[in-house]
């Protein structure tokens, strides 16, 4: 599979368009801003949109959702422990930020170890509480899309409704410090890093990681 990343919106948010060269099957993920520009790329590649996924339901990160699923008729999928905050814009932030409110109803929910086939091709979901409660990654490859759960050299912030320091150091240590060293993360904003790279010089990873 490949990965396309384009960072949309006022925000700064990368946006991910995940696809596979054969099927041409492809999804987004976290479609902030910038919807034009979204699905010319998608047009421009001749993909074929799947589903738009959430690695969590905070407003940044959804502020072209709505008008994706209209315009490309595709499922929208975030985390069970996310859905209740992604119809709220109280819980969810927009109602402070400078898209305005955002409602979602997601067509779906995710759990843990789920899987996303894009043609005969898949994405695992690791549920990563700690941002939200609801926080996931997506693994695929040689590739982790760790949405605000990980950062180059930093973590999301946890002191939102539904996060937890706790959570957050708990899903970095059992659940991604275990991949490969090699592996690419593709956080929700900045550059990307390695697997390896937030092993050595990451402070909150360093700090609990078990010799």
């Amino acid at each position: 599979m490949d990965v396309i990343a384009l960072q949309t919106g006022i925000y700064g948010v990368n946006t991910y368009i995940v696809y596979d060269d054969n099927s041409k099957e492809c999804l987004i993920v976290d479609p902030s801003g910038d919807s034009d520009i979204i699905i010319s790329k998608i047009n421009t590649m001749k993909l074929l949109p799947k589903y738009i996924v959430l690695t969590h339901a905070h407003g940044d990160h959804i502020g072209v959702v709505k008008e994706l699923k209209e315009k490309l008729n595709i499922t929208v999928l975030v985390h069970k422990d996310d859905y209740e905050m992604l119809m709220d814009p109280a819980l969810n932030l927009s109602k402070s930020m400078s898209y305005g409110p955002i409602s979602i109803k997601a067509d779906e929910v995710l759990k843990d170890n789920d899987c996303l086939f894009l043609g005969d091709e898949y994405l695992r979901v690791i549920h990563t509480p700690g941002h939200t409660r609801g926080g996931i990654c997506l693994f695929f490859d040689n590739c982790l899309i760790s949405g605000d759960t990980l950062f180059k050299g930093s973590i999301g912030r946890t002191d939102l409704y539904g996060g937890s320091f706790n959570d957050i150091i708990d899903s970095l240590i059992n659940k991604i410090s275990i991949l490969p060293d090699d592996t690419v993360v593709l956080p929700g904003h900045g550059p990307s890093t390695t697997i390896k790279e937030e092993k050595l010089t990451n402070p909150y990873i360093k700090k609990y990681l078990i010799k």
